[in-house]
């Protein structure tokens, strides 16, 4: 927990400047992922993995937060704005637009209606009901690099495929394996090192993995973290 504030602001103003640091943080990876989607050949799908990977990353500002202030509450502040924005450009955005590009996988902006705003919604419960505890910090991390990884290894490196919902790749799996444990470690190591077990960790990210390789399209984002905040309450 920190012991002082930025510049010895008062706690309420602190929190709001660390809430204004992850709005300029997510904020700056859409133009970024569009500059290279547009002038350099990056692909949707990868755009979109960067930014899910990003958006899952923001967690990394918790520790910033000062608790015992309802302004601790405003770490998902940058959620719930792009809450909004998804259902906003979901339904009315035009096919050049920012999240469009860089968010879809196909450039269907009502794609950002479904896994893409699932993300979100599933970042605002952890920042909030489970806030820098054990749950949504797993939760987060697993569904940020696990799920960001995944389909990336899956397309560059992807030759054992598999198929129950949808289709996937073994490569794909052991790097949502990876990317969860690793992830996992590092996030909990931060945000809540007394709940640090390696032994835990892993356990989850296994069962998230199998949890992933089942899963329909889309529906993931949902299934994920819900797997890991049942697997952590219950163990």
């Amino acid at each position: 927990m920190l012991t002082s504030t930025f510049f010895d602001l008062p706690v309420p103003w602190h929190n709001a400047l660390v809430a204004l640091l992850t709005l300029l943080y997510v904020f700056s990876v859409p133009p970024l992922m569009d500059y290279l989607v547009s002038n350099h050949g990056l692909s949707r799908d990868i755009s979109r993995k960067i930014t899910h990977i990003c958006a899952g990353s923001v967690i990394v500002f918790l520790p910033l937060f000062h608790d015992g202030h309802w302004t601790m509450y405003l770490n998902v502040s940058v959620f719930a704005v792009w809450t909004l924005l998804l259902v906003q450009k979901g339904l009315f955005a035009s096919d050049d637009d920012q999240a469009v590009k860089t968010m879809t996988r196909t450039g269907d902006k009502r794609e950002l209606l479904r896994g893409t705003l699932f993300f979100v919604l599933v970042a605002v419960v952890c920042g909030t009901f489970y806030y820098k505890q054990l749950p949504g910090v797993l939760a987060m991390a697993v569904l940020g690099w696990g799920d960001g990884l995944a389909p990336i290894a899956g397309m560059k490196l992807g030759r054992r495929k598999y198929r129950v919902f949808c289709e996937k790749t073994l490569e794909g799996s052991l790097a949502f394996l990876a990317g969860s444990f690793l992830a996992g470690l590092f996030f909990v190591w931060l945000i809540v090192p007394q709940e640090l077990s390696v032994s835990l960790i892993f356990l989850i990210a296994l069962a998230a993995t199998v949890i992933e390789g089942v899963s329909p399209r889309e529906v993931d984002n949902l299934l994920i973290p819900l797997t890991v905040i049942l697997l952590v309450s219950i163990l």
